[in-house]
């Protein structure tokens, strides 16, 4: 059966979407990410240069806040729009304006050329780049995960999950890169830019996807059902006139927070790790820019294959478990994590970083799939992306600067109890979901 020429047609079709989609999320997640390693090495002195260093620091994470502060804004934007044209429509318009906001902040003049409207337009720039991670994120989680067969939405989704740590990779990789091509005066004043302006990528994926990919079936039938309703006069209120957020808000709000809750570990955690960790380990432990960022990086692509193991573990025995062992595993990390970077030695800092990440892994991976089967078809982008990105507003717009301030007026064991604090929130936020995995997506629940 499984070698029917129809079988045969959609094997290849999903994974032609799920490829699409791991580029798409990929390049995105890497402008995103390529703004937190700045943030952390570059920003401070290009646009906060008269602050103290610890203020520059504290003012630059505060830039890389704002984009988490917009995420929400694009959740409810987006998901308006994609519940109500599609998901692949969406997807697109996200993509492009990541691209053109990125590109901008490479184009940016700093505090020195033009004073403070140098940081105000970043800030405005990185918000922008916030609204975009907010829509994508749902649009290609859904184009997958929709698309994808019963048993396998797990694996497929972590197609689009795999963007997240591909696009820490390539970010690093970009930095590194650059870095060691030109002179370190040349890489602060000029050089970083080069990463940010090669986001122009992004343009030329969107017009692949409009081009080359059809919407989803469950979205497609969604819509021939409200047609069908319109024709026969019998459009329920809730399919036609509704705000799709107002109305996964009006019929969902204990899971859109559950899923908020859900997510908290893996935020706090990421952006300790690949953000407020490279600040910790060059000035702490003496190690170089470029050996931590090898590290994530290293750590990173480690990463994705076991995401692959989790998600798929996910569609046999179910999503929560592996989920809610994955924030227990993390919160008990936390506390081996920076004695391990303390110690200056490359390869103990990469042990930290690598495990750090397989555990956030055990939750990220089966997330998109978990979102997914939280919501039904109508309403399934506004609510998996309002839990989605709350849980980022919540547990990732703040969690570097958090962490440097806990460092530096308390103690970094503070921080472990931070990211603790985090995953036990984490793991009974999905103790008090139910399971998932055997849900049909086009019930209405």
């Amino acid at each position: 059966m499984n070698n029917t020429p129809d079988q045969k047609k959609t094997d290849t079709n999903i994974r032609k979407v799920a490829l699409t989609a791991l580029a798409g999320t990929s390049i995105e997640w890497y402008d995103f990410f390529l703004y937190g390693a700045a943030a952390a090495l570059i920003f401070p002195k290009a646009f906060f240069p008269e602050a103290t260093p610890t203020m520059a620091l504290i003012l630059s994470f505060g830039t890389f806040a704002a984009g988490f502060i917009a995420r929400p804004v694009g959740g409810i934007i987006f998901g308006h729009y994609g519940d109500r044209i599609g998901r692949k429509k969406t997807l697109i318009i996200a993509l492009l304006l990541m691209g053109i906001s990125s590109t901008l902040i490479g184009l940016l003049p700093t505090y020195a050329m033009i004073g403070i409207a140098a940081p105000i337009i970043l800030t405005l720039l990185r918000f922008a780049q916030g609204i975009a991670i907010g829509g994508q994120w749902g649009g290609a989680m859904l184009l997958v995960t929709e698309s994808a067969p019963a048993d396998k939405r797990g694996y497929y989704g972590a197609f689009a999950q795999a963007g997240a740590p591909v696009g820490v990779i390539l970010a690093n990789l970009a930095l590194i890169i650059t870095s060691s091509l030109v002179s370190e005066e040349f890489f602060l004043t000029w050089g970083w830019r080069i990463p940010f302006i090669a986001s122009v990528i992004l343009i030329g994926i969107s017009m692949y996807i409009q081009l080359n990919l059809e919407d989803t079936q469950s979205f497609r039938e969604l819509q021939a059902l409200k047609e069908k309703r319109l024709e026969e006069d019998k459009a329920p209120a809730q399919l036609i006139k509704a705000s799709p957020v107002l109305e996964a808000i009006r019929k969902y709000p204990k899971r859109i927070i559950l899923a908020a809750g859900a997510f908290l570990s893996v935020q706090v955690t990421y952006y300790i790790l690949i953000a407020f960790l490279l600040t910790y380990g060059v000035t702490s432990a003496n190690m170089s820019r470029d050996d931590m960022l090898l590290a994530v990086l290293v750590a990173s692509a480690l990463q994705v294959p076991t995401q692959f193991v989790f998600s798929s573990y996910s569609d046999r025995h179910g999503r929560r478990g592996i989920f809610m062992l994955g924030a227990a595993l993390t919160g008990l990390w936390a506390f081996a994590l920076f004695p391990l970077v303390d110690t200056g030695n490359f390869w103990l800092i990469l042990m930290a970083i690598t495990i750090g990440f397989i555990f956030v892994g055990m939750m990220y991976g089966p997330q998109a799939a978990f979102f997914t089967e939280l919501f039904s078809t109508e309403v399934r982008y506004s609510g998996a992306s309002l839990g989605y990105q709350l849980g980022a507003i919540i547990g990732g717009a703040f969690a570097p600067v958090i962490a440097v301030t806990l460092w530096t007026e308390y103690d970094i064991f503070w921080v472990s109890v931070y990211i603790a604090f985090a995953s036990v929130l984490a793991l009974l936020s999905v103790f008090m979901l139910t399971e998932t995995y055997e849900s049909d997506l086009s019930d209405t629940k």
